[in-house]
C-alpha cells in the first residue's frame, strides 16, 4: 500500500474522531482532506456526505444517551433544511468554482472552534422557531450545494444565539447533519454520483474513528484543545483551496 494512502487513512481517522467528539459529521474535514490529496471534485461531493452519515449517527447516539437533545429546536431547523438540501444537491458547480467556495466555508467552523466559547445555562435564550425555519432553509441548500450536512454552519449560529450549549449544540447538529446529509446525497443521485473503488475503507475508518470520538466528546472530556487542533488543520486546508491550483 502506497506511503500516500496511509497517511490519508489516518489523517481520515484522526478527522472523524475529532469532527464526531464535537457532534459533527466532519464532511467539511473529509472535503478539506480530500482537496489536500487531489481528489476530484465530484468524487469529493457523494463520498463527504456517505460519510457523514455513519459519522453524525454514531456521535447523535452517543450525545443523545448523554440528556444533551433539544427536539423543540431541532424540528422547525430540519422541517425547513431537508427539501432545500435535496434541492442544492441537484445543482452542478464548476470544480474551480466549488474549491474556492469550500475554501471560504471552511473559515466558518475556524472561527466556531477558535472563538464560540460555551454559554452558561442562565444565559440561555427561548429559541424563534420561525427564524428557526429560515435559518434551515439556508443552511439546507448550502448542505445540498457543497456536500456537507451543515453542522458547521449551524453550530456557530446557536450559540452567537444563545438558544443552546455546546453539548446541545453538538446533540442537535449531529442529528441536522444526519437528515441533511441523506437529502443532499439522494439529490446528487438524480444526477449521478462517482465514489472512489476504496469507498468501502474509507467508511470503516471513518466509522471507527466517529465511533471513538463520538465516545470520549460526549461522555468523558473538555474539547478544548481538540477544537484548537481542528481548526488549525481547516485553515491549511482553506488556504490551499483558495490560493493554490492543486
Amino acid at each position: 500500500m502506497p506511503d500516500s494512502i496511509i497517511l490519508f487513512y489516518g489523517l481520515l481517522f484522526l478527522v472523524a474522531f475529532l469532527y464526531a467528539s464535537v457532534g459533527h459529521g466532519g464532511a467539511s474535514g473529509y472535503l478539506a482532506l480530500m482537496a489536500i490529496f487531489s481528489i476530484a471534485p465530484e468524487v469529493m461531493k457523494p463520498t463527504a456526505l456517505l460519510l457523514n452519515l455513519f459519522v453524525s449517527l454514531t456521535s447523535f447516539i452517543q450525545f443523545y444517551r448523554g440528556k444533551h437533545f433539544l427536539w423543540k429546536i431541532f424540528l422547525p431547523l430540519a422541517l425547513a433544511s431537508v427539501p432545500l438540501a435535496f434541492i442544492g444537491g441537484l445543482v452542478v458547480v464548476d470544480g474551480s468554482v466549488y474549491k474556492k467556495m469550500l475554501g471560504l466555508l471552511l473559515l466558518i467552523p475556524v472561527a466556531r472552534f477558535l472563538f464560540f466559547s460555551n454559554t452558561p445555562a442562565s444565559e440561555l435564550k427561548k429559541s424563534n422557531p420561525v427564524l428557526s425555519m429560515f435559518i434551515g432553509a439556508a443552511i439546507g441548500f448550502l448542505s445540498g450545494l457543497i456536500g456537507i450536512g451543515g453542522g458547521i454552519i449551524l453550530s456557530p449560529v446557536l450559540l452567537f444565539l444563545k438558544w443552546t450549549d455546546q453539548k446541545q449544540t453538538a446533540a442537535i447538529s449531529a442529528l441536522f447533519i444526519f437528515v441533511n446529509s441523506l437529502s443532499g446525497l439522494a439529490g446528487q443521485l438524480t444526477k449521478g454520483i462517482h465514489f472512489s473503488a476504496n469507498m468501502v475503507w474509507y467508511v470503516a475508518i471513518a466509522f471507527a474513528g466517529g465511533l471513538f470520538g463520538a465516545y470520549f466528546g460526549a461522555l468523558r472530556f473538555k474539547q478544548t484543545i481538540l477544537k484548537n487542533v481542528l481548526a488549525v488543520v481547516l485553515l491549511l486546508a482553506a488556504f490551499k483551496l483558495l490560493f493554490t491550483h492543486a
